[in-house]
């Protein structure tokens, strides 16, 4: 069996379900267990009625809501006909008053607890089930929808949660694999879960791609095909170079470093559960379902070039942390000071993207929308620990490969391609699949234009 995950950009409308569905009846010899997130920007409107009702403001809430709902019964008015219609516009019918109850209750909270929150964002991947699973037994495909919760156990981590694997594998061994024993087409929701005790949570951001792979794992599957509205991981963004291409295949551990380094292609946790459980993962694109995408797996192929691909964050905010050493004890003292920096950063969960210690000083390089989030206390606690220079507007820049693993030249071609460019940091480790490079966010796409011209257009001329 395999499990066929598909996009909010690969579900945005009735057409874009009609290839959906195309592509799965071409998988059925392979039993796929389909997972759907919810129809494309679904899960901004409901973010915006759930604002809406904490800020007690209904209108604007209900507007949301209306505007939801009318969408979703345009498309599946498109879709399907006569008592198909019927039953799928009745179950839409039915959760959009359910939703519409609990953002009342927000208007009297005046707030959007997490938990609250993750309740209301569900309700866009169980839309999209109720669509696709009825479009798809409408077309003669023996769907049977499932709702993830019954499976997909995780922690109370609310807008984050984690699953909890051995009861998740559990309940799918007893839950979704009878009906693929019975010849059935099980179509679930990513992005959601439930904790031991019933409460509804999400995965985070993008956290479909990770629930498909969980499945995947659990359920011993062949493949995990991760449909998108691109032919796969592609040597850069092409939203800010029109030269990217697709990359044919790259490892778990390149895909795994892309994805924490800016890639937008998955998930960034999606791939430790396939690589745990040696599954491959495959990147498509629905639109263009013909083209082969990107295969991820142990090992990628080799190559011409040192990287498969060049990736970048921003804006990053560069914090240095001196440490005073008024005593003398400076070995004592950096010991100490980095075991309490690292304990904060542990408590307030903020992940650097880059840290370095080196003597006296550690410099942490973080996204400045997570810096934010965590306010100003976390600011104050550090500055407990040592004096603070900020620098703000930056961007790191990242080529992985592991055709650059003990390549002595790499960091001379990189100088020599960006000369011309300030450059603040680079980083690189002679077994390391990655050489990052900070810059000012202003250059991101000027450095990415001129790496891939040396690492990647020159090798191919």
């Amino acid at each position: 069996m395999i499990v066929m995950k598909f996009g909010g950009a690969s579900l945005q409308d009735a057409e874009a379900i009609e290839r959906v569905i195309e592509i799965i009846r071409g998988r059925l010899e392979r039993r796929p267990v389909v997972v759907v997130s919810a129809i494309g920007k679904t899960t901004q409107g409901l973010l915006d009625a759930a604002e809406g009702s904490a800020a007690q403001n209904s209108k604007s809430a209900l507007r949301a809501v209306s505007a939801l709902e009318r969408r979703h019964q345009d498309e599946v008015a498109k879709l399907l006909k006569g008592s198909a219609l019927a039953a799928v516009s009745k179950a839409i019918n039915h959760n959009f008053r359910e939703l519409e109850k609990l953002l009342e209750g927000l208007v009297i909270l005046g707030t959007v607890p997490p938990r609250g929150l993750d309740r209301i964002l569900s309700y866009g991947e169980i839309l999209s089930s109720i669509i696709v699973s009825g479009a798809m037994v409408d077309r003669g495909l023996p769907a049977s929808q499932i709702d993830a919760r019954r499976f997909m156990i995780t922690n109370d981590k609310f807008g984050a949660a984690s699953p909890l694997f051995e009861d998740t594998k559990g309940l799918l061994s007893t839950r979704v694999r009878p009906l693929l024993d019975e010849g059935l087409l099980p179509v679930t929701q990513g992005f959601i879960g439930a904790t031991r005790g019933g409460a509804t949570t999400t995965l985070g951001f993008e956290g479909s791609d990770y629930s498909a792979t969980i499945i995947g794992a659990a359920l011993d599957a062949e493949d995990v095909e991760i449909w998108k509205n691109v032919s796969g991981l592609m040597t850069t963004d092409p939203a800010i170079f029109a030269g990217a291409r697709t990359v044919p295949r790259c490892s778990y551990a390149e895909a795994a470093e892309l994805t924490r380094l800016g890639a937008k292609v998955l998930h960034y946790k999606a791939i430790h559960p396939a690589a745990a459980a040696n599954i491959p993962v495959h990147i498509l694109n629905s639109r263009k379902p013909a083209e082969a995408g990107t295969a991820v797996g142990i090992k990628g192929a080799e190559a011409i070039t040192p990287f498969k691909s060049i990736t970048y964050i921003r804006p990053v905010t560069l914090l240095n942390i001196f440490f005073d050493d008024q005593a003398g004890t400076a070995s004592l003292l950096e010991a100490s000071k980095l075991r309490e920096l690292t304990a904060l950063l542990e408590r307030r969960e903020v992940s650097p993207l880059i840290t370095i210690v080196s003597g006296m000083r550690a410099l942490l390089a973080i996204e400045a929308k997570y810096l934010e989030a965590a306010s100003t206390a976390l600011m104050e606690e550090l500055a407990r620990i040592g004096r603070i220079e900020t620098e703000r507007r930056r961007a790191i820049v990242t080529l992985v490969g592991e055709g650059s693993n003990g390549r002595i030249d790499i960091a001379a071609r990189v100088f020599t391609a960006i000369k011309e460019i300030e450059v603040g940091l680079i980083l690189r480790e002679s077994s390391s699949t990655a050489t990052s490079i900070v810059i000012d966010q202003a250059d991101v796409e000027r450095v990415i234009a001129l790496l891939h011209a040396e690492f990647f257009d020159r090798a191919e001329s």
